[in-house]
């Protein structure tokens, strides 16, 4: 897994811009229609190949595509809008000069070619610069072939460049009209439809592919960054063979109200399990303390009837290495949050304690952790909204709050002061409740281990989605928290053995 850069429109019309100033947009071009060709060619061997080419960039990258084909050999047939596109017009003539002449794009012709049972299609239609909605003479072409697609019995693929026609970059929503891919070349790196869902539902798999050009080009136009696991590997805290229990960090979890005891208890155990030497739950409710000691007796809990007694504590030095609080916490959690947030203690906020009226007391040791509906909350708006596109409702939560947010969802998006980041991994089976406590849990322990709150965020989340894969190749979607919690230990560990791989790649 190495690090990919997120791109939007804005970001793609950037580095194409760059590109061209330099005198190398055709060659990059070059170099993505041989890697859709590639694709093509190494996932379906036989049979005929189908291009549909648009009259954009995106289509010009079809038109490369299918001249690479035609090169190696493969059957080959294009059917391609005309266009005053430079690039799409000269790869029109090159493909004309190898004996492939282009037919021009119809509903008619297309319907005729997918009758003759073609292996795959390649849909070069529409790209990053798309806006809804699509035009109707472009709906009836991507109706025909999704139609295609589905027929029972149909062995046959589409692989789409860059994005699904119809969908657009930036969005996580599913238009009224797109295509339906079995595979997605991503070119550059993966724009945020590709993922996350819905939108990300129609790209299928999804493979990035380079344009020949040096990777800071495009970071330099990123929208967000997906680290690689060698990259968060790399940030966790590594102990001397002397460290005691003191040293791996002391995490309080303040939280529980009557009806979610388990909130807390599960996010003591995630940080128990991701390192934490001390874990002392905080709560009014007596039934913390009894599930706490059923579920694992590593775990302390301190009854308090009034918890703003912990403001005792620490101003007489009584202080943790890193504090949870919001989980099951209840009415009161916004008001022991104000109070928290101004010990200036490396702070995880969540569920209860999401609120409004804390709109800017966040410090740079602070993490924010609300799932969609906290978000639209937090923010004033819709969850829609927040859904639709994470990565600017990330954004907006951190710049209105301060510190670091880390936005759930499958998957989550951390936003930091320097930027977004957008960590890999995760399993189905982690839509099940508990899943945020421990995470929460998680992300303490991190915190209270040194780590700052971006790299905190980030260690933890990944972390958290690989503990997640493990459990769910044993559980499926039968998986709960604490089936998490009891894998994060050999998450850790192949996050490790994942970046030792890498240190000597081959040549």
């Amino acid at each position: 897994m190495t690090t990919e850069y997120v791109l939007n429109a804005e970001g793609v019309r950037a580095l194409d811009e760059r590109l061209e100033r330099a005198g190398l947009l055709e060659l990059a071009m070059e170099e993505a229609g041989r890697a859709v060709a590639a694709a093509v060619h190494e996932g379906i061997p036989q049979g005929t190949v189908l291009i549909l080419a648009g009259s954009g960039a995106n289509g010009a990258d079809a038109l490369v595509a299918a001249r690479r084909l035609h090169a190696w050999g493969r059957a080959v047939r294009v059917l391609a809008q005309p266009s005053r596109h430079p690039l799409h017009r000269a790869n029109w003539a090159r493909l004309e000069a190898v004996g492939l002449p282009a037919e021009v794009l119809s509903p008619s012709r297309l319907e005729e070619a997918l009758r003759s049972s073609p292996a795959a299609a390649v849909d070069g239609l529409l790209g990053t610069g798309f806006r809804p909605p699509v035009r109707p003479e472009l709906g009836e072409l991507i109706d025909l072939l999704n139609a295609a697609r589905s027929r029972p019995g149909a062995n046959f693929r589409v692989i789409s460049i860059d994005l699904p026609s119809g969908i657009e970059a930036a969005r996580a929503t599913l238009p009224e009209t797109y295509v339906q891919a079995d595979l997605t070349v991503a070119l550059g790196g993966p724009k945020p439809a590709l993922i996350y869902g819905p939108a990300a539902h129609a790209a299928g798999r999804v493979q990035v592919v380079g344009l020949g050009i040096p990777e800071s080009w495009t970071e330099v136009h990123a929208l967000a960054v997906r680290p690689g696991d060698r990259e968060v590997a790399g940030l966790l805290p590594v102990r001397f063979p002397d460290a005691h229990k003191g040293d791996a960090g002391r995490v309080w979890i303040v939280g529980g109200h009557p009806g979610t005891v388990g909130a807390p208890v599960l996010a003591g155990l995630g940080a128990l399990r991701a390192g934490a030497g001390l874990v002392t739950l905080y709560s009014r409710e007596q039934g913390v303390a009894a599930l706490a000691v059923n579920q694992a007796p590593e775990l302390m809990a301190r009854i308090l009837p009034d918890l703003g007694e912990l403001a005792v504590d620490v101003a007489a030095g009584k202080r943790p290495d890193a504090l949870a609080l919001g989980m099951g916490l209840g009415p009161d959690a916004a008001r022991l949050a104000q109070a928290a947030l101004a010990w200036k203690l490396p702070t995880v906020i969540d569920a209860d304690a999401l609120q409004p009226e804390l709109r800017g007391a966040g410090h740079e040791q602070v993490v924010w952790t609300p799932h969609p509906g906290e978000a639209a909350r937090m923010l004033g708006v819709k969850t829609g909204e927040i859904v639709a596109d994470p990565l600017s409702a990330a954004r907006e939560l951190q710049r209105q709050y301060g510190g670091v947010v880390v936005l759930k969802g499958g998957p989550s998006t951390v936003a930091t002061p320097a930027g977004l980041l957008v960590p890999r991994g995760g399993h189905p089976g982690m839509a099940s409740a508990g899943m945020g406590d421990t995470l929460c849990g998680v992300i303490a322990a991190l915190l209270a281990q040194g780590l700052s709150a971006p790299h905190a965020a980030l260690c933890g989340v990944r972390l958290h989605s690989r503990a997640g894969e493990l459990a769910g190749a044993k559980h499926g979607y039968g998986l709960s928290a604490s089936d998490l919690s009891a894998e994060l230990g050999a998450a850790w560990q192949a996050l490790v053995n994942s970046a030792a791989q890498n240190c000597y790649p081959e040549p």
